[in-house]
């Protein structure tokens, strides 16, 4: 399969955290696998959206006709690195009919009288969907370890409990595409900063991210027990760096074109006879 414009090595194969990862070693301003600038980018990106609307269009019409699979994409990061544009450009390119977008937000009192994945099944895709988790149930073990609302047993409980339900998924047909957005603490602050100084984006900015923002280094820390305890090789996790909006939408576009791929979709032949219908369709 070739590669698109720019890349010299598909970036699934560079930004999978596998044995061994180090989240404090990668750094957040590089474009690993793409050789080109943001304008290679763009053409990039634009070049290959009509790839993953052909993909997707493809899993959802095998649905039509008792397919079984359907993809999650879900998204975590730190405040400002980029969620809203891979939803918007690189999700944004295909059927809408055809994807389910779920934003995660605090629980409700409802939602934290029972277990923390009772909010998160409902919300899972259904065959024939791309699937996508706006933060997720890795908030559970994110912020809790942060803040320290719930200790170390019960951290390792929803570890294992997150990796049994993942199984589960992909065991029913869901392939799990898990994406960190890497940003820098500089690189945040500048984003920030922007936000209070242009009104078109005083709506973004909520001062709980300044908030959060203070807990820099323990929200690295717990990202590193996330992907040592729960990148599997069911769901593993790719940590995309995000300093670069145009480079984080590109591998994440190809990260999912790869997922895609690798389901083998067909084209359904449909469940009548062409001939006969082609044949009416001359009378009509």
């Amino acid at each position: 399969m070739s590669l698109p414009l720019g890349f010299s090595e598909n970036p699934s194969h560079l930004l999978k955290a596998g044995p061994g990862f180090s989240l404090a070693s990668v750094p957040t301003n590089a474009s690993p696998g793409f050789d080109g600038k943001k304008d290679d980018g763009a053409a990039s990106l634009a070049a290959r959206a009509p790839v993953l609307a052909q993909l997707q269009e493809q899993l959802f019409a095998e649905s039509r006709f008792g397919g079984t699979k359907s993809v999650l994409l879900v998204l975590q990061a730190m405040d400002t690195a980029g969620k809203g544009g891979i939803v918007g450009r690189v999700v944004g390119a295909v059927d809408p009919q055809g994807v389910k977008l779920t934003t995660f937000k605090a629980p409700t009192d409802e939602e934290k009288a029972h277990d923390f994945l009772w909010r998160v099944r409902p919300a899972v895709p259904g065959p024939g969907m791309l699937g996508v988790f706006d933060r997720s149930h890795y908030e559970d073990v994110l912020i809790h370890r942060v803040h320290a609302w719930a200790d170390a047993d019960e951290l390792e409980r929803r570890y294992a409990a997150i990796n049994d339900f993942e199984a589960e998924l992909a065991a029913a047909g869901t392939t799990v595409v898990k994406v960190m957005l890497n940003l820098g603490r500089d690189e945040q602050l500048q984003r920030l900063s922007a936000r209070l100084h242009d009104p078109t984006k005083y709506w973004k900015y909520s001062p709980t991210d300044l908030d959060e923002r203070a807990f820099w280094p323990d929200y690295m820390d717990a990202y590193q027990k996330v992907f040592e305890r729960t990148s599997t090789p069911n769901a593993p996790w790719y940590v995309v760096p995000a300093d670069k909006k145009w480079y984080a939408r590109m591998a994440v576009q190809e990260i999912l074109i790869e997922a895609l791929n690798g389901l083998n979709l067909q084209w359904p032949a449909g469940d009548y006879d062409l001939e006969h219908e082609r044949a009416r369709l001359k009378t009509a």
